[in-house]
């Protein structure tokens, strides 16, 4: 009983785990292979990502003014008090 009758089984089973393990790990390489190589820089890459830079960073303050606008009406309009409205008609 120890001769092919046994080692059949065993290669078969032997192959088995290894396309098993051995594919995710083989298509792991390669994207990180692939995550590895960047494409071509842009020559004004730099430029734009100043622009956009700047532009969010605008955008950052408008928001915050926006806010505290926002902020200051909601006050003016929890300390205005509630009699001096003229009564409504019913």
């Amino acid at each position: 009983m120890n001769g092919p009758e046994v080692l059949v089984p065993i290669a078969f089973f032997a192959m088995v785990v290894g396309i098993v393990l051995g594919v995710p790990l083989v298509r792991a390489k390669i994207r990180r292979e692939e995550r590895g190589i960047l494409p071509s820089a842009d020559p004004h890459a730099a430029e734009r990502l100043a622009r956009i830079e700047a532009a969010v960073e605008s955008i950052a303050v408008e928001v915050e003014r926006i806010s505290e606008a926002q902020r200051f009406t909601t006050k003016l309009l929890s300390e205005r008090p509630t009699g001096a409205l003229p009564p409504q008609p019913e």
